[in-house]
């Protein structure tokens, strides 16, 4: 058994370096210098394996061996980049590509899609390149429409321009297309296949939502049909991985293979064959993208060691399975779903029966097992989850408890309805896999509606190591390993400990923290530091202008404010203190409002909020809309003006009982007069005040407006001198009163029900009203305990 257990432990290292090895040589310049460095020295270790015979010197050798080649793999496309900067794709130039689709075509909440291909020529004006070159592309709503019978090995012909590919992106080409010149349609087997996905989704039709547009997803990850309501509700339940093509879906394929052989007597190995034979005619229904041929890989590998009955040996399979896929694809290494998918069968393969064995002393045997699979996987994954959602589903292990179960039925019968060859038969089998997928679709609802339910923890390194100490210590409760009986005892404190604390913070930032806002506040602004972010309210609608410099900062105030959808954010203009923060509300924001871009960074930006679902708008004077019951129009800039604070989006903000606001973003005292001789300006009741309360103002421009209250997002002790001697004497001399986040930390205006204009101030004393100016409209300051 010790024997085994080191040889598991060597397969361990070689993976652990493999990936360490693919990491790096995806996030360099060079990597053949990597895969030089690599082979030479795995070469000498081998030379000294000669004389002296190590199994640490063996491990070493194949681990360098297996980084040299995922190094390799990744030097063998860097000609084709070089090539393509040539083109100038980087900077946007007019290109013409032709690609042939290598991935599913999955349309975007705005009508659009992306798609991965590879490119076999791209040409800008009389320079062209030609190879095989791995693109990505993105199409509109009008493009996604010419692309409604291409799928994958489809060659299409679109016009677009590049954007910038991330760093260490498997892509050397990201292009979003503004026209599709020609798309075909697959053909032989691909063709097949696709029509199969077509008669199932069709024969979803007229069955009652969800759960009809839940049974293709179910059975090959096709999302088309799934309601955006759903599908969050799926994700906030942990409940995602049964509507893409994971590894729980080949399992199922698998294991629905192997019980049925072994129920007509083949023997083992016929068994494990056959079991494996559907899967790879599974994977070509689904479609071979990379994400299913890992999902596969990952199923495989766990099925196989459970059929043999030896973890150990799984493991040692899994860490064979994870070198080979990150030698051939080492952009695999920096993909978060693959060790998702890695670390999952993992905490089945070691986890989910020392957990039963736990669990068994309080329940029966089988309940013990249902609960330890999802158990693990939920103690593995957490950690990793967390790095991109700070959040810890508290439903999500009872959700899968409960939803589980009617994933294999739902899998099977909608797997065989695709296949089926009667009409007939493919209706009546897509009716029976409807009624475990509406289970699935008011489990996801259900657990998603409990507020509560989302627990807030700490985010980056330092949370996920957090949870990470959590489910050790989880673990060891329930395992309660007899040897280490004081470890398990300081592991129940430290969790008591940490979950008493993670709840008590909770509770600070979900109930007491709202709780000291104002309910009525219609104007506020957030406590970023040096930047600015400002929400506005009308109704349940919430636009915020400008994100602060730091997500972190920006998450914290929308908690505060309890704000978790944005129906319009403006991005006044591109500057780190006005959109540091945007990761905080990428995925979150239905429509993007923004000034004029100026660079690759900003274009990059606004494709990420288009890929995760919002829509994009460039403002410039006069453009306008609604937001509720309000009516906001832009003062500026421009058309065609140059990127930068005089380009800032100005907004006016109006509407029945709502205190007439103007946003003022960055513009300088020349673009403020300009703004002045451009537009009627209106007297309003509330100013943000223009780049944090610099004295490059024009007062002019502030005796229009007239504000009652100033608003003014700055940072303590900055070292601008912000907000300037000259700015607050401005204010105080038209008799507006005053608030800034550097003392009042945040600030919230509305209209209270005497008509009168209210301040509230989060640092301001506790019950305190100051006496206001004795100008229309009243007004009166709340201090944090209103």
């Amino acid at each position: 058994m010790k024997a085994l257990r080191r040889r598991t432990l060597r397969a361990v290292s070689v993976a652990a370096a493999t990936w360490v090895g693919a990491g790096v040589a995806t996030s360099i310049p060079d990597a053949i210098l990597l895969a030089v460095s690599c082979a030479v020295l795995s070469c000498l270790i081998t030379a000294v394996l000669v004389r002296w015979r190590h199994p640490a010197l063996v491990v070493a050798a194949v681990a360098l061996a297996c980084a040299a080649a995922t190094a390799g793999t990744v030097a063998s496309l860097a000609p084709v980049r070089p090539q393509i900067a040539a083109l100038q794709a980087e900077g946007g130039r007019h290109l013409e590509l032709e690609v042939t689709v290598t991935g599913r075509i999955d349309g975007s909440a705005d009508g659009g899609a992306w798609f991965d291909a590879v490119a076999s020529t791209v040409r800008a004006g009389d320079a062209a390149v030609a190879g095989a070159i791995p693109a990505r592309v993105l199409v509109d709503a009008e493009g996604r429409s010419a692309l409604t019978r291409a799928s994958m090995g489809s060659v299409v012909a679109v016009t677009g321009r590049a954007i910038p590919a991330e760093p260490g992106e498997r892509a050397a080409l990201v292009v979003r297309a503004g026209a599709v010149v020609s798309a075909t349609e697959p053909a032989g087997v691909w063709a097949w296949f696709e029509n199969l996905r077509d008669g199932l989704v069709a024969s979803t039709r007229g069955l009652p939502q969800p759960g009809a547009g839940l049974v293709p997803g179910l059975a090959v990850g096709d999302t088309s049909g799934l309601d955006a309501a759903t599908e969050s509700a799926m994700n906030a339940s942990s409940l995602s991985h049964l509507t893409a093509v994971s590894g729980a879906n080949c399992a199922i394929v698998v294991g629905a293979a192997f019980a049925l052989l072994a129920l007509c007597g083949a023997s083992r190995g016929l068994r494990v064959v056959g079991a494996f034979t559907v899967l790879a005619a599974f994977v070509a229904l689904v479609t071979p993208e990379p994400s299913v041929v890992r999902a596969a890989a990952m199923a495989s590998v766990a099925m196989l060691a459970l059929a043999l009955g030896r973890p150990a040996i799984g493991i040692a399979v899994l860490s064979l399975a994870v070198t080979v896929l990150l030698v051939i694809d080492p952009w695999l290494a920096r993909s978060l779903g693959f060790a998702l998918s890695a670390a999952a069968t993992g905490a089945l393969l070691l986890l989910a029966r020392p957990l039963a064995g736990g669990l068994e002393r309080w329940m029966p045997r089988a309940l013990a097992l249902a609960i330890a699979v999802p158990t693990s996987a939920q103690l593995v994954c957490g950690p990793l989850i967390v790095l991109i959602d700070p959040h810890v589903p508290l439903l999500g292990i009872a959700a899968n408890l409960v939803a589980d179960p009617a994933a294999a039925p739902a899998t099977i019968a909608g797997a065989l309805a695709c296949i089926a060859p009667f009409p007939w038969l493919r209706d009546g089998l897509t009716a029976l896999a409807w009624v475990p997928a509406a289970w699935i679709a008011a489990v996801a609802h259900t657990s998603a509606s409990v507020a509560a339910q989302n627990l807030p923890w700490p985010d980056g390194l330092i949370g996920a190591a957090l949870l990470a100490l959590v489910g050790v210590a989880v673990c060891l409760v329930i395992v309660r390993p007899r040897r280490l009986p004081r470890l398990v005892g300081v592991a129940t404190a430290a969790m008591a400990v940490v979950v008493g604390l993670v709840l008590g913070g909770a509770a600070v930032r979900t109930v007491a923290g709202p709780l000291t806002v104002p309910s009525a506040w219609q104007v506020a602004m957030c406590d970023v530091g040096q930047g600015d972010a400002t929400l506005w309210r009308s109704g349940t609608a919430v636009a915020l202008v400008d994100t602060g410099p730091a997500p972190e900062a920006l998450a914290r105030c929308l908690t505060q404010f309890g704000i978790e959808r944005l129906d319009l954010l403006v991005l006044t203009h591109f500057d780190l203190d006005h959109v540091g923060g945007s990761p905080a509300v990428i995925g979150h924001a239905a429509l993007v409002v923004h000034g004029p871009t100026d660079g690759d960074a900003d274009r990059r930006l606004l494709d990420r909020f288009e890929a995760a679902g919002a829509r994009l708008q460039e403002a410039t004077t006069g453009t306008s809309g609604t937001l509720g019951a309000t009516r906001w129009q832009a003062l500026g800039p421009p058309p065609r003006a140059a990127p930068g604070n005089d380009a800032s989006v100005a907004i006016d903000v109006a509407g029945v009982g709502f205190p007439r606001t103007v946003l003022l973003g960055d513009l300088g005292e020349r673009s403020q007069a300009a703004l002045r001789t451009r537009v009627d300006v209106p007297r309003v009741q509330v100013v943000k005040v223009s780049h944090h309360g610099s004295a490059d103002q024009d007062a002019a421009l502030y005796r229009a407006l007239h504000p009652a209250v100033g608003l003014i997002g700055v940072g303590a002790d900055n070292r601008y001198g912000h907000p300037t001697e000259k700015l607050l004497a401005m204010l105080t001399a038209l008799g507006a009163t005053v608030g800034r986040t550097d003392r009042d930390g945040a600030l919230a205006v509305w209209v209270d029900g005497d008509g009168g204009l209210a301040l509230w101030r989060e640092r301001a004393s506790i019950g305190a009203v100051a006496a206001s100016p004795a100008r229309e409209p009243p007004r009166r300051d709340v201090g944090a305990g209103r």
